[in-house]
């Protein structure tokens, strides 16, 4: 539990960060110097790629590539780690689908609140039962997203906002204006990318992913095109990293790990919450109460009745 509490503060404090340090611009559209992004991370990183284009004799945009590789080994660690837990939780619920499959139909089924309340109740109980979540481990890797949502931010201005670097050619592309090469290039890579991260991908989940198979991609073409070939250049290289991390991620942990659960599930199998018969309640109630509330017709009186009444029906009669 400790753990955990510990995990939260980073996050809420890499969150803090990054929304209190993003990289401002003044009226002129120059970065603001007063964030602290740009103070910590943009300035030491903008001084790095100097260093190595007066010192080395480096073109900017080999520096501006070495310091995007090294950035992003870095954060490499982070990346895997988050996809791992992503995969662990992603691979557990293919054996906790038949269970959530029945709540999801009683689901829709559902005519009170009640009902649908027992129901989120039900499938939650499933999730906790079996040590897993229900954002499939997106809240496991929340905090290497959040940690490298800064550092993005400061590679992208550093190749934006880093002085020379408008002015410098790379292989004949001017990185201060738009390269149309760099363009597609970038987004070849980021379809690579959305292409490999399908590999070893349930079917089922495949389907939902489809669409953002393409949104990735289109999106960085946009991004590129709208910026200076020295950004476009981060983003290939960028992309090239992605699909290393894809290929070490789906194509070799994830085999190894969906056998290693699936010997896991064999010894433990999922704790059984719902099963076929489930139901949310309700039905019951109902025909219980309607059979409570229906009066069958006297047609007939019983026998102490039928003696009375003659009795009574003589004693009339004597009277008259």
């Amino acid at each position: 539990m400790k753990l955990k509490k510990y995990l939260y503060s980073a996050s809420l404090l890499s969150l803090i960060f990054f929304l209190s340090g993003c990289v401002k611009m003044d009226k002129h559209g120059n970065p603001d110097p007063n964030g602290w992004i740009y103070r910590f991370l943009v300035v030491p990183l903008g001084n790095c790629i100097q260093y190595m284009v007066d010192n080395w004799h480096w073109n900017y945009g080999w520096a501006i590539i070495f310091i995007t590789i090294i950035v992003r080994l870095i954060i490499l660690p982070l990346n895997i780690y988050q996809s791992h837990k992503m995969m662990v939780q992603s691979e557990k619920m293919q054996f906790l689908k038949p269970q959530l499959d029945i709540i999801q139909a009683k689901m829709k089924e559902a005519t009170t609140i009640e009902q649908q309340q027992k129901a989120q109740r039900d499938m939650q109980r499933i999730y906790s039962e079996n040590g897993t979540s229900m954002f499939g481990g997106f809240g496991a890797g929340c905090l290497p997203i959040l940690i490298q949502m800064p550092i993005f931010a400061a590679l992208f201005a550093t190749a934006r906002y880093t002085p020379g670097i408008s002015s410098a050619t790379f292989y004949g592309i001017n990185l201060g204006k738009t390269s149309f090469a760099l363009v597609i290039i970038t987004g070849a890579l980021y379809l690579l990318q959305s292409y490999l991260s399908m590999f070893n991908i349930p079917e089922d989940q495949k389907k939902q992913m489809q669409m953002m198979m393409y949104m990735s991609p289109i999106m960085m073409i946009f991004f590129s095109f709208s910026s200076p070939a020295g950004v476009a250049l981060y983003w290939a290289v960028g992309g090239v990293v992605a699909c290393i991390q894809t290929v070490i991620t789906n194509i070799i942990m994830r085999p190894r790990l969906k056998a290693k659960i699936a010997e896991e599930m064999k010894l433990h199998p999922p704790k059984i919450v719902v099963s076929k018969d489930y139901s949310l309640g309700g039905e019951k109630k109902t025909s219980t109460k309607t059979a409570s509330t229906y009066r069958p017709p006297v047609k007939n009186q019983s026998p102490k009745a039928n003696k009375n009444g003659g009795r009574n029906a003589g004693k009339q009669n004597r009277r008259k």
